[in-house]
């Protein structure tokens, strides 16, 4: 099969523009950076002008002031939740995969989060469900709102977030799914009773499995089936011919996953 002759400005992801957020691969790092004609960026490989990148397509490869090879790409949801700025524990990617399976998320659904934190979590689930469906999250710490809007705004997901400084337990939205990272989650249970439609999925993190245990049991009594509760390890491998063998670091524990399903009432007789 033969390919098309490469041109430059026809790359399926679009090319960098001023003002992009690219993802830097060099010298076995990565870099989050945005490009604004007339800055410069400065890594150990050396310097690169960071304005003739605009008009490239993402996947180029260019040469810093040294000569060294970098590469240029559009950064993932995984590269902006793993590089945004944050000031708290934020929900690992492993974590997020589940739950995103769980309840079933998609296009045109809306969610709601209780603790926005660092707004890593907020962006996933935008990015989900997107264009036609909406996330409200809630959290009550000003400082984390305005970093996490800032987050928010870098993945280019404000349109489909709504920021709410007050506590979830006072929220009345009907939504399709509800994802808590709050400490405290057995007392928002009559909230989620009052918001979740009928089938809506509901997910908690959580760091100690004490915690599990009291949702889990706190669940049962309300108006949930289906609950579970689970623990993701990941594990990366130096895959090399003849050679391969787990890296010496891995990501272990990084939180307790619970899930649960809303039931509607029996319909009187």
């Amino acid at each position: 099969m033969a390919f098309k002759e490469y041109k430059p400005g026809y790359g399926f992801l679009g090319v960098i523009e001023d003002g992009s957020y690219v993802l830097i691969l060099g010298g076995g790092k990565s870099w989050l950076v945005k490009v604004v004609r007339g800055r410069t960026f400065h890594t150990h490989l050396g310097y690169l002008d960071l304005g003739s990148l605009i008009g490239l397509d993402y996947g180029s490869e260019v040469e810093t002031s040294s000569g060294h090879r970098l590469y240029v790409m559009k950064p993932t949801i995984f590269d902006l939740v793993m590089k945004l700025p944050r000031k708290t524990q934020i929900v690992y990617p492993k974590d997020m995969g589940l739950i995103a399976l769980k309840l079933g998320l998609g296009p045109g659904m809306k969610v709601l989060e209780a603790g926005t934190g660092s707004g890593a979590l907020t962006i996933f689930l935008a990015n989900l469900v997107r264009p036609d469906g909406h996330v409200y999250t809630y959290e009550v710490r000003r400082e984390f709102i305005r970093l996490a809007k800032r987050n928010v705004g870098k993945a280019g997901l404000s349109d489909y977030v709504t920021f709410v400084e007050g506590d979830a337990r006072d929220a009345d939205v009907e939504v399709d799914a509800l994802v808590l990272d709050v400490p405290d989650p057995w007392d928002f249970l009559e909230m989620a009773d009052r918001c979740l439609k009928g089938s809506g999925g509901f997910a908690s993190v959580l760091p100690t499995i004490d915690q599990a245990e009291k949702l889990v049991s706190a669940l049962k009594e309300h108006s949930f089936t289906d609950v579970s509760c689970y623990e993701l390890l990941a594990r990366r491998w130096e895959a090399r011919i003849g050679m391969s063998r787990p890296s010496s670091r891995m990501v272990g524990h990084t939180a307790f996953l619970v899930f649960a399903r809303k039931v509607l009432p029996r319909p009187p007789s």
